[in-house]
């Protein structure tokens, strides 16, 4: 029997265990928030990405599962101002799961010889499809709900949401392909 991508192994049902406890642990601590003034970047996609990088698609996915009901457990126990928006997994979860599939084919069919760029590149794409996904399911299912939390006008609050998706988005990205290079060149380094 062939082994594909998407072939579900021990090797990878671990390494899904193993990145889906990272993420939860990034965020249960100071880790999955690294502070740039004046915006937090979070570090708890960057396992999805490496999963997806390193076993494929399924795995991806099923860490970027894990992570998105993380996030809704997480605004159902631990709530705040915008939990209601985490509570629907729409928002909490199919970005999440999308992480894995876009890095992998962004890794997969990226025609570039270097290794370290076609890295570099699916991290980033892995890392904006969070940031999209989460921020314009955010922006079409609850810019009213969003704007009257926060005592704004809806225009206020589509400028604030492009604004976060520009300042959080874009450092996101960076961190995220610097950490996931360094990562994943190290585990295959280790496997050799």
């Amino acid at each position: 029997m062939k082994k594909t991508a998407n072939h579900l192994t021990v090797r990878k049902i671990t390494t899904i265990g193993m990145l889906s406890s990272i993420s939860i642990i990034l965020g249960l601590t100071p880790l999955g928030l690294i502070p740039i003034p004046p915006i937090n970047a979070t570090t708890m996609h960057i396992p999805v990405i490496i999963g997806a990088i390193l076993e494929g698609p399924l795995v991806g996915i099923m860490v970027g599962l894990i992570f998105g009901i993380f996030s809704m457990i997480r605004a159902i126990t631990a709530p705040n101002l915008l939990s209601f928006i985490f509570i629907n997994p729409l928002v909490a979860v199919l970005p999440r799961v999308l992480i894995g599939l876009t890095t992998y084919y962004t890794y997969k069919l990226l025609k570039i010889k270097s290794e370290k760029l076609r890295i570099i590149c699916a991290a980033i794409i892995g890392s904006l499809t969070n940031t999209i996904g989460v921020l314009g399911l955010i922006y079409l299912l609850y810019l009213e709900k969003y704007a009257k939390v926060y005592g704004i006008s809806q225009s206020a609050a589509r400028k604030g949401i492009l604004t976060v998706a520009l300042i959080n988005g874009l450092p996101e990205a960076i961190i995220c392909s610097a950490f996931t290079l360094v990562i994943v060149l190290a585990i295959r380094r280790s496997i050799k």
